[in-house]
């Protein structure tokens, strides 16, 4: 049968297949677009109560890791480059040992400039008590002549003036002085300002300077600390329980802790004691089901020694036994 372009018709012939095409289309993009239903494990386990507790009165709180001394941020009380950087992260330091240096030689040339007044002070001290010893010999001399003819009373003042004048050199030579050491203990406290060392025994945990950076005195409540550091040895976890569960925490009691996602590590921790404030909670743990708009309690515990199982800022998971009613 041989086609008849006067028979035709758009609408008849055309329109139903672009139809049908439109709807197998549309029915293979709403497949393809269905949410994937099939099961699967989960990459990371929420975080459970260990076996021994599951049954047992207990309080749980989230934790952070924290040297014993807490972190100690270190800072410089002058502005300068730094000259000096000799800890590295990781490090262990003694009380008092330098940890890095500010440029200090605008404070040394001072010092030098101090000193070396002092010497000069020293000097015309002695110059002027050589003056003074002459003219009182001179002025005694004049005084012990028995023949007033013998020396005039002129001379009499004049040796008296020349005894003054050397008490008063002295007592300006030894002024300079003085302020002369006062200039050079101002310059040797300006160095000592600028050589930064360990307030205690710890290890280092952070440095954010290195040698040839500006430290500057003014930096911004954001800005990062020089250097961070802490006792070690050994850790503390602060563990936050939220106010309302509070009063039910036996204080004292040990507690369990476990690495976060590490539920099957667990530790007990020794009390050492809970904060007398109450504060905003700082300490999250992502969960969906998480409130951040409650304060909390912090409790701080010490670790047993655990061959680095735990470090510091490292998130935990901690269960405290909790009071038993009537008791």
């Amino acid at each position: 049968m041989a086609f008849d372009p006067r028979n035709f018709s758009f609408s008849r012939q055309i329109l139903p297949v672009i139809a049908v095409i439109g709807l197998i289309l549309a029915v293979f993009f709403i497949w393809n677009g269905l949410p994937d239903r099939q099961l699967s494990e989960p990459e990371r386990e929420p975080p459970r109560a260990p076996a021994a507790l599951a049954n047992t009165e207990r309080v749980a709180g989230a934790g952070v890791v924290e040297p014993s001394s807490e972190v100690i941020q270190i800072g410089s009380a002058l502005s300068g480059l730094v000259t000096g950087l000799y800890v590295a992260p990781g490090d262990r330091v003694g009380a008092g040992q330098v940890l890095f240096t500010v440029d200090d030689r605008a404070a040394r040339a001072a010092l030098g400039e101090a000193n070396a007044a002092i010497a000069e002070a020293r000097a015309a001290i002695a110059e002027a008590q050589s003056a003074r010893a002459t003219a009182g010999r001179q002025l005694a001399l004049y005084r012990n002549v028995d023949d007033p003819a013998a020396v005039s009373r002129a001379e009499v003042i004049r040796a008296e003036g020349e005894a003054a004048a050397a008490n008063e050199r002295l007592r300006l030579a030894q002024a300079r002085l003085q302020s002369a050491q006062a200039r050079a203990n101002s310059a040797s406290t300006e160095i000592g300002r600028l050589t930064i060392r360990a307030p205690i025994a710890g290890e280092i945990l952070a440095v954010n300077i290195r040698k040839g950076e500006y430290v500057s005195t003014m930096g911004g409540g954001g800005s990062q600390p020089f250097i961070e550091m802490g006792q070690t040895q050994p850790l503390h976890v602060r563990i936050d329980i939220d106010e309302e569960q509070a009063p039910r925490v036996a204080l004292g009691a040990p507690a369990t802790v476990s690495p976060r996602g590490a539920s099957d590590r667990q530790v007990k921790a020794k009390f050492v004691r809970a904060e007398p404030l109450v504060v905003p909670k700082r300490s999250l743990t992502n969960s969906a089901a998480e409130r951040v708009d409650v304060r909390v309690l912090q409790v701080i515990y010490e670790l047993p020694e655990t061959d680095g199982l735990f470090r510091v800022g490292q998130q935990v998971d901690a269960y405290i036994a909790a009071k038993v009613p009537g008791k």
